[in-house]
């Protein structure tokens, strides 16, 4: 008699504790208990700092054509949807700050920092009211398309292909349900650090933090907050990457992301820290001199203050520092999988 070719099906439970035993395999770390060295010690060979973010700046800028188009058109259309920061906030901003500033800043310093707090405000505000829910769902989908279309053109030009910024706009979209999903998981990540900021207006408000053991029990519970939501969003960023990939799905690029940076979180982290203190920095360099300028040609020609300098540079350079920061993100995810593929 001929043998059954049928496979035994497993049952329910026997499937669950396969996947649990999985995880478990890939993943050293337990809970509460000490972890050896030689389970999470993991490779990754990085050029440095400066290096890395010149490597970034050196890619994009040997393609600038596609990739200044790209951000131009997202700002253009960021503006139709969306529009862009008040002239009159910006205006009012401006000589609030005059005003309460007369006595503390004098000469060239003190229009230096003016300019430096009118950035600080700038950057928290946005120089926008608080947006409607149609202009809420334009954002995300233009950041995610902004996302998309980058990695999409990064992917193609790194592989050596000859595309064009068209090729990108119509075929980059496929995967944004997907990347909608993984990143509903990052903005759940992000929960802690919401609660540690609402906890510290409300402990503003009330006096809590006048000192005292209340005051260092709150920093140190707001900073295991800050420190969860960090711990989670490592990978969720590589997850961002991953679920582009052809037939790739949420879960599995979020536990494919997990995987890739166990025992290197933090070195990742570190990296994706330094990004974003190079696009503040950036975007400071840029626009406090716009600030300057758009001052002094106020002063000299009042009509200038009518004409919104300030908020058009501010949409370009946030457009242009999103497109950067995802290359950038796009080729540290390129680095970690290369050192993976190095033999051991």
């Amino acid at each position: 008699m001929p043998r059954s070719s049928k496979k035994k099906q497993l049952t329910k439970r026997e499937r669950f504790v396969g996947v649990v035993k999985d995880f478990m395999a890939r993943r050293p770390h337990r809970s509460f208990r000490l972890t050896k060295r030689r389970d999470y010690a993991r490779s990754l060979k990085l050029p440095g700092y400066f290096a890395f973010t010149g490597s970034v700046s050196k890619t994009l800028w040997s393609h600038k054509k596609i990739f200044i188009w790209l951000a131009v058109l997202y700002a253009a259309l960021t503006t139709m949807l969306v529009g862009i920061g008040s002239q009159d906030t910006y205006m009012t901003l401006t000589n609030t700050l005059k005003d309460t500033s007369a006595d503390v800043f004098e000469g060239n310093l003190g229009q230096l920092g003016q300019a430096g707090l009118l950035f600080l405000a700038i950057g928290s505000s946005g120089l926008t009211a608080a947006p409607t829910e149609s202009q809420q769902i334009y954002i995300v989908l233009a950041g995610l398309l902004i996302w998309l279309t980058t990695i999409w053109l990064l992917r193609s030009v790194i592989a050596g292909h000859k595309v064009k910024l068209r090729d990108g706009l119509y075929n980059a979209g496929s995967p944004i349900v997907a990347t909608l999903l993984v990143a509903v998981v990052l903005v759940a990540q992000l929960i802690p650090i919401a609660l540690a900021l609402i906890g510290y207006s409300a402990a503003s408000s009330s006096g809590l933090l006048s000192g005292g053991v209340a005051t260092m029990l709150f920093w140190v519970a707001a900073a295991l907050l800050a420190v969860i939501s960090m711990y989670w969003i490592t990978s969720t960023f590589f997850a961002l990457i991953i679920v582009t990939l052809p037939g790739m799905y949420p879960i599995r690029a979020l536990s494919t992301a997990g995987d890739m940076v166990v025992g290197r979180r933090l070195r990742i982290l570190l990296r994706i820290l330094w990004m974003f203190g190079v696009i503040i920095v950036s975007s400071a360099v840029i626009l406090i001199p716009v600030i300057l300028i758009a001052a002094g040609l106020t002063n000299v020609w009042p009509v200038v203050g009518n004409i919104p300098i300030v908020p058009t540079t501010l949409m370009l350079v946030s457009v242009s520092a999103f497109v950067w920061g995802t290359s950038y993100i796009y080729l540290l995810y390129r680095k970690v999988v290369d050192d993976d593929a190095k033999p051991a």
